[in-house]
């Protein structure tokens, strides 16, 4: 491999000659050799680190145009513009366990950023430091982009899979208008719900979820940026703070704003906190939704056996034609991983001090993973689970026929106690709630029939 020689404040160091990182990267990549090529930085972090530069630029331009002149931003621009697409993702190698500020990360940004830009322009005109870097620190790009990334994490990905999964539910709760089967409590039986109640449920638990996130996304759009090391906005020009997040809205298309207190923004991480809070309530809704889907499709002979889910490969390397739930196991594994993933944030984010908190790695990766698998996950069982539910009706009524529970329509006729009495009865020899009721004498056979319309329960 051929290399080159860059230089950083504490000497000399040799860097592969085809990449763009510089002397601080190549320390980081020597410094830290954990989870190397497995757990790099998220990429979209280093996507949201193209947009914040390019911000800071422009901004830095309208503000100091003597020392970010028109030609250094729009080497810096185009140089960002390659980031954000993923063009340079082979530039951006450092892990996820470095500094918890995330410096070697903003200076893999700047020394890309840089040598890119000097590319473009032909010349040594940009400095990773004094320009790419200019009006900024580590201390205050790294949580900016940390809650650029999660934006767009949630409204870009997570907030369309909910909105993809509802609309299904919403055209089988139509489908299924009509279908009553026995509802469980317990997992007992219990009184009837019509299909499209039960499937109502679920739909309602993701379209709750997502006003959850909808809430957590407004602290989310205050940026740090123009904080700089400790929050005082050392080294800024005047209206900075202001002038970068209009800039990185006007990138993102995203309501983005200055956060109004600085020395919070760069040591509290409550609004990532917050937000993955509301992942967690999406990924326990979506652990019960998947449960429900794989009980009720049970079987397919001696289990509940109320639904057909779609057969995607086969289930069993010795049992030949099993199928399994499969893609409701995957989003019931997913549902675990965030929220183990919870821990992790709630963790890191209590571990600011002073003026800075130094966890934030580990906190971005752990909320853009969830994010991601969420997104993934839903889309996935959407598409090859959700969407192809259909109701086996007859085994719904057979089910709904045999449930003892429906002696509750028997309540107000005959009383709690000798409902109870009906149903042991029916249970321990085996017979009908109409044999066992008739039997007792509560009522007669016609007056059961008058009463008893288990259909009309729901």
């Amino acid at each position: 491999m051929e290399y080159r020689i860059e230089h950083d404040s504490m000497g000399e160091v040799k860097v592969p000659a085809d990449r763009y990182w510089g002397a601080q990267t190549q320390r980081s990549r020597q410094n830290f050799p954990i989870g190397v090529g497995l757990e790099t930085m998220p990429r979209e972090i280093i996507h949201a680190f193209g947009i914040l530069k390019q911000a800071a630029a422009q901004a830095n331009h309208v503000l100091r145009p003597e020392k970010m002149t028109r030609q250094k931003r729009d080497a810096i621009a185009e140089a960002c513009s390659e980031v954000i697409s993923g063009k340079l993702n082979s530039h951006f190698p450092l892990v996820v366990w470095q500094t918890g500020s995330g410096t070697q990360s903003n200076m893999n940004a700047n020394e890309v950023i840089a040598n890119r830009g000097n590319e473009i322009a032909g010349e040594k005109l940009l400095h990773p430091n004094d320009d790419v870097n200019m009006s900024q620190s580590s201390n205050d790009t790294f949580p900016t982009a940390m809650h650029i990334a999660a934006v767009l994490a949630l409204e870009d990905r997570v907030l369309p899979a909910i909105d993809t999964l509802v609309n299904t539910f919403l055209r089988l709760e139509a489908e299924n208008q009509g279908v009553v089967k026995s509802g469980r409590t317990h997992l007992q039986d219990a009184t009837p719900i019509a299909f499209s109640q039960e499937i109502s449920g679920w739909r309602s638990s993701l379209e709750r979820d997502r006003e959850l996130i909808l809430l957590a996304l407004k602290p989310l759009q205050e940026l740090a940026l123009g904080g700089t090391a400790v929050g005082t906005g050392l080294n800024t020009p005047a209206g900075f703070d202001r002038k970068v997040a209009e800039e990185v809205a006007g990138l993102t298309g995203k309501d983005f704003r200055t956060a109004p207190n600085k020395f919070h923004a760069l040591t509290s991480k409550d609004e990532l906190v917050f937000a993955h809070g509301a992942l967690k309530a999406l990924a326990a809704d979506l652990m019960k939704i998947a449960n429900d889907v794989r009980w009720l499709a049970s079987g397919p002979r001696d289990g509940l056996g109320e639904i057909f889910i779609p057969e995607n490969e086969p289930g069993s390397s010795i049992m030949p034609g099993k199928v399994n739930p499969t893609q409701c196991e995957a989003v019931t594994m997913v549902a675990v991983q965030v929220m183990g993933n919870d821990a992790a944030v709630g963790i890191a984010a209590s571990q600011g001090n002073f003026e800075l908190n130094v966890f934030m790695p580990v906190l971005a990766y752990n909320f853009l993973q969830s994010a991601r698998l969420l997104a993934e996950a839903m889309v996935s069982f959407n598409d090859h689970c959700a969407s192809g539910i259909r109701a086996n009706r007859e085994k719904m009524a057979h089910n709904l026929h045999n449930s003892l529970m429906l002696v509750t329509a028997l309540n107000p006729y005959i009383g709690y106690e000798n409902a109870a009495k009906t149903a042991k009865l029916a249970y321990r020899e085996n017979i009908s709630l109409k044999e066992a009721c008739v039997r007792l004498g509560f009522l007669t056979a016609q007056r059961f029939d008058e009463v008893f319309h288990p259909e009309q329960m729901v």
